[in-house]
């Protein structure tokens, strides 16, 4: 099998001279660029996604959806006052709702949001609908989304696996009801099952009956969402029963949204503000947003910085100093690599726990981050539900990615302190955050 030559491409981190000083553009965000093509899809009527993220998995998903009879059309902008980071051909889409059919074959790449939300939408396609991805694809669990499917009445082959590759036999419908699901290894099972929900002939009572529950900002903005396009949702925090959401079947609105942006790949940004005692404004910074990221505003300034939210954007300044923190980042997991690099960095110990789901993330993030931040010459050790980093004098050397995009940027960030750090494969990061050296050169005036 041929490699790909981007895989073993070296990319030189830039190593900052001087307190950084830009405003970044950072494009749409994935998880709502996601979870707003599966429910425009499933809509009764046509939807706009304005300023959607143009990435290899919101590319993934719309090409999936185009397969199952979905009509995604992408508007053509000639204005040159776009935004470095924003794609022009994708300034917006309009989504034409259609009968769902097979049969189909979707790649989902690596992109948990489309190996798990897809799975229910092909239960309701005329025909068979076949999944397959990357090899890594293969490791990353789908039980809960393919038990829970079959009991609520779809017929699925994966050779009991429950793992990709394999198929959805669509019937035109779902009967849907209640069902309980583990989803302490992944909040998406639960995202999966109610964003198709209002589709299913009885809708659905999702019950989570595992261990506690990963990432639940990711669920609130499922539930969110829904609820925009006219969805009637139970849930724990509208005071419904814990560990338990409800969704009524009925019709979706197709609906005009502007995609905010993504507040999670805002981050190196931001760390690099942390990092070199400088000044970044991420522009249209939501006052309101479930997004997970929003989070960094807490955690970074507990690190050492300040932040100013206005009208305009998010303006976080750097103090010059960096400090350890002490974090439970269960409800924000995706943060741990940035975070991680940053406190490798910091003048005190740091403890990141709540984790050890990012174990079965795009890597095994939680030993990745060990290793490489070690060999740069970093103290880190790996607990059972996260990191323990302990600051040393790092040195220059090979940042290896894994084909993970948080973990380029992770190497990113230490890059601006130390020199002579390379990344392995910066490439991968067109997961989530086109552009990324482009936007990360420029913001450095390199």
């Amino acid at each position: 099998m041929p490699v790909n030559p981007a895989h073993t491409a070296l990319w030189p981190a830039p190593h900052a001279s001087e307190a950084v000083d830009a405003t970044v553009h950072v494009p749409g965000s994935k998880s709502v660029t996601n979870r707003a093509l599966v429910l425009a899809s499933l809509a009764s009527e046509p939807g706009w996604l304005r300023r959607p993220l143009r990435s290899r998995d919101t590319l993934l998903m719309a090409a999936a959806l185009r397969e199952m009879g979905v009509g995604i059309e992408e508007t053509v902008s000639s204005s040159s006052s776009v935004a470095a980071g924003q794609d022009r051909a994708g300034e917006a889409w309009r989504v034409l709702p259609a009968g769902l059919r097979g049969p189909a074959t979707v790649d989902v790449g690596n992109a948990g949001t489309v190996m798990r939300f897809l799975p229910p939408v092909a239960a309701l396609a005329d025909g068979p609908v076949r999944f397959d991805g990357d090899p890594r694809s293969y490791e990353r669990p789908l039980n809960g989304v393919i038990d829970a499917l079959r009991v609520l009445g779809a017929r699925i082959d994966d050779d009991d696996r429950g793992a990709l590759p394999l198929t959805v036999h669509g019937s035109g419908g779902l009967d849907g009801g209640t069902v309980e699901i583990d989803a302490s290894s992944s909040s998406q099972f639960v995202s999966a099952l109610l964003l198709s929900a209002p589709r299913f002939n009885q809708g659905v009572e999702v019950r989570h009956i595992g261990s506690s529950l990963p990432s639940m900002p990711h669920i609130r903005m499922t539930v969110d969402m829904l609820r925009a396009v006219g969805a009637q949702v139970d849930s724990p925090e509208s005071g419904g029963e814990p560990n338990v959401w409800r969704v009524t079947p009925g019709a979706l609105l197709g609906r005009d949204l502007t995609i905010e942006p993504d507040l999670s790949n805002a981050q190196p940004f931001l760390a690099a503000a942390l990092v070199t005692g400088g000044r970044v404004l991420i522009p249209d910074w939501p006052a309101r947003t479930t997004q997970p990221g929003d989070r960094l505003r807490e955690i970074f300034t507990e690190m050492g910085g300040s932040c100013e939210l206005a009208d305009y954007g998010l303006v976080f300044t750097g103090s010059g100093s960096i400090h350890g923190i002490d974090v439970d980042m269960g409800d924000v997991g995706e943060l741990t690599p940035g975070i991680a690099a940053v406190a490798a960095l910091a003048d005190s110990p740091s403890t990141l726990r709540g984790v050890s789901h990012l174990r079965l993330h795009e890597t095994d993030r939680l030993a990745a981050l060990t290793k490489e931040i070690n060999e740069l010459g970093g103290d880190v050790t790996e607990t059972a539900d996260g990191l323990h980093i302990r600051p040393r004098r790092l040195h220059g050397g090979l940042f290896h990615t894994y084909d993970d995009h948080r973990m380029a940027t992770a190497g990113a960030i230490i890059g601006l302190a130390v020199p002579g750090v390379q990344i392995e494969n910066v490439a991968t990061t067109a997961k989530t955050l086109p552009d990324f050296p482009e936007l990360w050169t420029g913001m450095l005036g390199v």
